[in-house]
């Protein structure tokens, strides 16, 4: 499969290279030029890292644009998804009666958790990508447009993952081999949101954050992706050509809490079907994901999480009730704060 190209720009005027590296959206969203991140002279790439910086702690949710990855790509993964949506209840049997755990699975109509009460519309189909391809057989394209995808967006992942090691005044490859990102676990997630007419404004996913690592999503064309910023609900309208990037669970732990997870959700409302799809890479499932020991060292209260195996992680995000970020609890140092009478207060 071909490597993503970043020698392009696609998305900007002639003369705009520059100005692009740490801009943001109307609403404030930061973007990232991901051309000048990577290729950029060493001042325009020291710059771009800081913004990256900033992005993923004041934030945790940014948008990348000259990424690489093409359009017609995204085109033919919606339309591939539109067909496996489509086709008859029994071709997709074995998917449906699929558990958590299993490598492929589909979502039909009202989707509930297997732990949560909360009533989230959405159809979806979720695929293991990384470190084994998994895919559904039909429709018969599906395979290869979702495998050229997940290997060009898992790329552009692990260069950000690079990158936001820099910006923590790490070595380049330092979170990447704390993580072991060579063996990422990735998976693919189709979601389809079906339109909604009624007064009040429905969940198509509830407010969290992401188990894993970095998160890419696109859409199509319809708005619905919410984040949380700052304790206000943002609706995330993308730039022409951009990707949506949303940190995850173990990236806040790694950075030792600098970088925050950022809680976000989906609603469904109006007449339009939403569509997205998600590639999210994480740590190899066997990594003991911990902080990096010299962003613990520099820390006010030292080490903010302890270490836990990513595959236990996951486990239980899974299997807990959605609740914003309270999956994060069960790695959490509590540390005694003394009260003013000089007393733990836990």
């Amino acid at each position: 499969m071909a490597s993503p190209s970043h020698g392009h720009f696609p998305n900007l005027p002639s003369g705009d290279r520059g100005e692009c590296a740490g801009a943001s959206s109307r609403d404030g969203i930061p973007v990232i030029d991901l051309d000048i991140l990577l290729n950029g002279d060493a001042q325009e790439q020291s710059r771009a890292i800081r913004d990256l910086g900033r992005a993923c702690e004041d934030w945790g949710f940014f948008m990348v644009i000259n990424h690489g990855v093409p359009e017609a790509l995204q085109g033919a993964v919606m339309e591939a998804c539109k067909e496996l949506y489509s086709l008859p209840r029994e071709e997709k049997a074995e998917y449906i009666a699929a558990g958590p755990k299993d490598p492929i699975r589909i979502g039909i109509g009202l989707f509930y958790s297997d732990v949560d009460d909360a009533v989230c519309r959405r159809d979806y189909v979720k695929m293991i990508a990384h470190p084994e391809f998994h895919c559904p057989a039909k429709p018969a394209n599906l395979r290869e447009i979702t495998m050229e995808y997940s290997i060009r967006t898992r790329e552009l992942l692990l260069e950000l993952a690079q990158a936001i090691s820099k910006s923590l005044e790490l070595d380049g490859g330092q979170v990447s081999e704390a993580l072991n990102l060579e063996s990422c676990f990735q998976v693919l997630v189709g979601n389809n949101y079906p339109p909604y007419a009624g007064p009040d404004r429905v969940m198509g996913i509830s407010a969290h954050s992401d188990h894993g690592l970095l998160t890419l999503l696109f859409q199509n064309g319809v708005d619905g992706l919410e984040v949380n910023h700052n304790g206000q609900w943002l609706l995330a309208k993308p730039l022409p050509g951009s990707l949506f990037i949303i940190t995850g669970d173990q990236l806040e732990i790694v950075s030792n809490g600098r970088y925050k997870a950022v809680v976000h959700r989906a609603l469904v409302r109006g007449e339009q079907t939403r569509m997205s799809f998600v590639s999210m890479i994480g740590p190899c499932l066997d990594a003991i994901v911990e902080p990096v020991p010299e962003l613990a060292r520099s820390a006010p209260q030292g080490m903010e999480f302890r270490g836990i195996q990513y595959r236990d992680y996951m486990e239980h995000q899974q299997g807990s009730r959605i609740n914003k970020k309270a999956a994060l609890d069960i790695v959490r140092v509590q540390h005694n704060i003394l009260t003013c009478e000089g007393t733990p207060n836990n």
